[in-house]
């Protein structure tokens, strides 16, 4: 088999050629990071459990049309994506203060928002990935006003599917980070989600016990990160209801 090119590789992916053009191969990896990087480890099962529940938000996001880079997936850590140009941006979405906003405003942990709240970060590991206003964004030109614009309407879209999922099966969805990109249909610009949706990049709490199901179990050494990740696939129908605790899980097809 032709070995693969790599056209990128983050702390939790890597981004390969596609088949044919305008498409990547998205591998998940079972790295664990926090903190910039600063706090690493590797969580067996953990890209595997990413994959499939990536998989299971962005094919329901799809369906309620949501436009995401998702295609469909190819095996138990890989998913076929479209290709995009992503915004150097890191769009966030609170509900509950928790977090680096607790910090920076004095808000205790777990205070309800009185409205989801959409912050923006500018994507550079080297710098923190700081946070920026949308001035900063207009005027490096990141990002044009109409897309902006767009990307608070698809954001917000995307908080009320993920909190009616989680809420479903208990979950109260705290807050998340999405990535978006652009493609181009001939000379027209589209806006779509990217990157993944997972508990890598979301704060998920049960709502009767307030237990962290996110990657806040590695950042605070709260216990097993892939039991975390494996109670919300079981939750969400992912994995088989009757499934305990593992390290290299067997999912549903």
């Amino acid at each position: 088999m032709a070995r693969r090119k790599k056209v990128y590789e983050g702390k939790a992916k890597i981004l390969y050629e596609g088949p044919e053009p305008g498409t990547l191969v998205q591998y998940f990896k079972d790295d664990a990071t926090a903190f910039n990087a600063q706090k690493k480890d590797v969580v067996d099962g953990k890209g595997v459990l990413n994959n499939r529940l990536s998989e299971f938000f962005m094919t329901g996001l799809n369906a309620i049309g949501v436009p995401t880079h998702f295609i469909r997936r190819l095996n138990m850590r890989e998913q076929l994506i479209r290709q995009v140009e992503i915004i150097p941006l890191e769009v966030v979405v609170r509900n509950v203060a928790a977090g680096s906003l607790s910090t920076r405003l004095g808000i205790e942990e777990g205070t309800p928002l009185p409205r989801p709240i959409i912050e923006f970060c500018y994507k550079d590991d080297k710098l923190g990935d700081p946070l920026v206003s949308e001035e900063h964004i207009l005027a490096f030109g990141w990002a044009s006003q109409q897309d902006l614009d767009d990307i608070i309407a698809l954001s917000l879209r995307v908080n009320d599917f993920l909190s009616g999922c989680m809420l479903a099966v208990g979950i109260k969805l705290v807050d998340f980070k999405i990535e978006v990109g652009r493609i181009w249909d001939n000379d027209y610009q589209r806006l779509i989600l990217a990157d993944e949706i997972s508990p890598d990049s979301c704060r998920l709490w049960d709502i009767e016990t307030g237990k962290k199901l996110d990657k806040d179990v590695f950042r605070r050494d709260l216990g097993s990160l892939a039991d975390a990740y494996t109670e919300v696939a079981r939750r969400l129908g992912v994995l088989p209801a009757n499934s305990g605790p593992v390290t290299r899980p067997t999912l549903i097809n």
